[in-house]
C-alpha cells in the first residue's frame, strides 16, 4: 500500500472519524478554509485507488467506505519509519525523542507501566 500524502492522511482522518460517507460529508468536516469540492472529491478517488477505500455507487453519487483501520494504518507505517530513520529499532525511537525532550519522564514511566500490564 502507497504512503498518504499530508493532503490524502487530512482526508482520511475524516473518513476513519466518520466511518463512512460522501464526498460532501468528508468536504464539511475538513478544516477551514475548505478546500474545493474537486479537490476533495480528487483525493478520495486517489485514495480508492490506492486502496484505502470501497466504494459502493447511490444513485449519482458513492459512498465510500475504509478498507484499511486507522490502527493499521499506523502499525503499517510507523515500522516504515522506525526501519528507515532509526535503524529498525524502537528503543532508538523512544530514545530520539526523550533526548529531544518530545517525551518527559512521566512519559517514559507510563509507557513502562503499559508495557508491563501487557505482559500480564
Amino acid at each position: 500500500m502507497e504512503k498518504l500524502t499530508h493532503q490524502e492522511e487530512e482526508v482520511m482522518l475524516v473518513i476513519w472519524n466518520k466511518g463512512r460517507g460522501i464526498v460532501k460529508d468528508f468536504l464539511e468536516k475538513l478544516p477551514e478554509p475548505h478546500p474545493p469540492y474537486t479537490t476533495v472529491a480528487s483525493i478520495v478517488k486517489n485514495l480508492e485507488r490506492k486502496g484505502y477505500l470501497s466504494s459502493e455507487k447511490i444513485g449519482n453519487t458513492y459512498l465510500y467506505t475504509p478498507r484499511i483501520s486507522q490502527h493499521e494504518y499506523k502499525g503499517k507505517f510507523l515500522s516504515g519509519i522506525v526501519k528507515s530513520y532509526f535503524s529498525d529499532s524502537y528503543k532508538e525511537m523512544v530514545s530520539f525523542f526523550a533526548h529531544e525532550n518530545k517525551l518527559s519522564e512521566e512519559d517514559l514511566r507510563q509507557i513502562i507501566e503499559m508495557i508491563e500490564r501487557e505482559k500480564k
